[in-house]
């Protein structure tokens, strides 16, 4: 919340700045033959007008229809406003043509912005003529419509390519999960196939034999359970990759995962020898906090710290992003917050101290854990 105030109230301070020139055209408000009242309140509609209809467009919000009628009507307006009183005034058109750049540069027929803007630095030379202002003045207008509207095209198309950038990250990491499963689900089946098939069979065979060859089926239920004990192995060594890699595998799976997502990770780790369970549990921490970052944060940064401190381990990871990993991958946080406090250990999680992204903190005694 406190992130999208901060982008309003920037984005506010960049439309003053943009509106500037029309600051001229305000000055003569007064100087005016015709009524200051009307000239003002036409010029503060413009502006109002202006701003709502082009922050639309770069936000995406509100019906395609909707901003096509705002456009309408702002352009109405600048056209009326810059034919009444020309001079300074036909700044107005200026922004018409920027204002035609952001509304229709993602529309299905882009090269009406084109049409758009040359109609519209056309009208400027030409009220300009009428007025009888300085050719200079007038031109130089022209042209800088014809520069803005570049402008807020080239703004417009890096802020669209940012969005599907930040889309096929997040396609990404799902897919990359959706693989991992996968391939777990094939390592499994490839692992427990075989060895469940032959235990069903064996299994029948106990069940034919029990009552007239008692020996022979206490052989076949030796078998099972030989059988199922190397297949019990054979899992545990094929799940130790996924969950009990260790906490310096993890945290190199962290690096690579985040520098595929485009987010820059920071590692400080001060605490080295881990007894075994303390380092499995905090190696599922770094990788449940990571995976969020990935999938739910949009973060750029991601900071990993791994200490001890007077008998207990802690990590933390911190990113800079939306701020609502937390919310979006709830149950796995609470899993994880269940693992911990089953070990002695505390989990929590919120905005970090500057209330700029989020924060996971994970605390397990040693001792406990061992």
């Amino acid at each position: 919340m406190t992130k999208r105030v901060g982008d309003v109230l920037g984005g506010l301070f960049w439309v003053a700045v943009w509106l500037f020139p029309l600051v001229g055209a305000a000055s003569t408000v007064g100087r005016s033959a015709r009524p200051a009242a009307l000239a003002g309140a036409g010029l503060v509609l413009f502006c109002l007008l202006y701003t709502a209809v082009t922050w639309s467009a770069f936000d995406g919000a509100g019906r395609r229809w909707l901003r096509v009628a705002g456009y309408a009507a702002t352009s109405a307006l600048g056209f009326t406003l810059a034919a009444a009183y020309g001079g300074h005034w036909l700044y107005a058109l200026l922004y018409v043509g920027a204002m035609s750049a952001a509304v229709f540069t993602d529309t299905p027929r882009p090269w009406l912005a084109v049409i758009l803007v040359v109609l519209t630095v056309t009208a400027i030379v030409a009220l300009g003529i009428a007025h009888h202002d300085d050719a200079g003045s007038y031109i130089g207008t022209a042209v800088g419509a014809g520069l803005s509207s570049a402008l807020v095209f080239a703004v417009r198309q890096m802020s669209r390519l940012i969005d599907e950038l930040r889309t096929t990250r997040e396609q990404l990491a799902v897919a990359a999960v959706a693989e991992e499963r996968l391939r777990f689900s094939r390592d499994l089946h490839d692992l427990l196939g075989h060895t469940l098939s032959l235990i069903v069979v064996k299994a029948e065979l106990v069940r034919r034999l029990a009552e007239r060859d008692p020996p022979a089926a206490a052989a076949q239920a030796a078998d099972i359970e030989q059988v199922g004990r190397r297949a019990l192995v054979e899992i545990r060594e094929a799940v130790t990759g996924y969950r009990e890699a260790g906490l310096t595998s993890e945290l190199a799976r962290a690096r690579s995962a985040l520098a595929t997502a485009g987010v820059e990770v920071f590692v400080q780790r001060t605490a080295e020898a881990l007894p075994e369970p303390t380092d499995a549990l905090l190696a599922w921490v770094v990788r449940e906090a990571v995976t969020n970052v990935v999938r739910h944060s949009g973060a750029r940064e991601c900071e990993i710290a791994v200490g001890t401190a007077e008998g207990t381990a802690t990590v933390t990871v911190s990113d800079d992003g939306r701020g609502a990993s937390g919310d979006s991958a709830g149950n796995g946080l609470r899993g994880l917050a269940e693992r911990l406090d089953a070990a002695g250990g505390v989990l929590t999680t919120g905005p970090r101290e500057d209330g700029r992204g989020f924060r996971l903190h994970a605390s397990l005694p040693m001792a406990s854990a061992s």
